[in-house]
């Protein structure tokens, strides 16, 4: 199995953080502007990427300002049954650590590869979001 991961850094109170990864508003401003989120565990989230790509997202573990894991059970094939995880960590001076992991990979392809990238990118709107007051959804990216 393959997983991605990444960590940034973040100056912005882990709450806000946190808020940033479990509401409409927060994931709308980094991800991508069509969803629907439900911020419950269980429940299915939708993220729209255009052409009628979507990718639905079950809440696996919601812990308040440490831990958000989804489980992917519709996309492309090479996504479904994996995990999307983002653990929280405290640091000084008001930064917090965030470590983004993508497992379950069955193995590594150009779009695993492509997704690396692209969760890297995720990971600086994310930063831009929450210290800037402006994140880089996936509908106002150039490809």
């Amino acid at each position: 199995m393959e997983k991605i991961e990444h960590i940034n850094y973040i100056k912005a109170p882990i709450s806000k953080i946190y808020e940033a990864l479990t509401t409409q508003e927060g994931l709308g401003s980094i991800w991508t502007t069509d969803l629907t989120v439900q911020s419950e565990v269980g429940a299915i989230s939708d993220f729209g990427f255009g052409d009628d790509d979507h990718v639905l997202m079950q809440m696996v573990e919601l812990t308040e300002n440490k831990r958000i894991e989804w489980l992917c059970t519709h996309s492309d094939p090479e996504w479904i049954g994996t995990g999307v995880s983002f653990e929280l960590f405290e640091r000084k001076n008001g930064v917090t650590a965030i470590v983004l992991k993508h497992f379950n990979w069955r193995e590594l392809t150009e779009f695993y590869q492509w997704c690396n990238y692209n969760w890297a990118m995720f990971l600086l709107s994310l930063k831009d979001y929450c210290e800037k007051g402006k994140g880089l959804a996936y509908q106002e990216r150039e490809f």
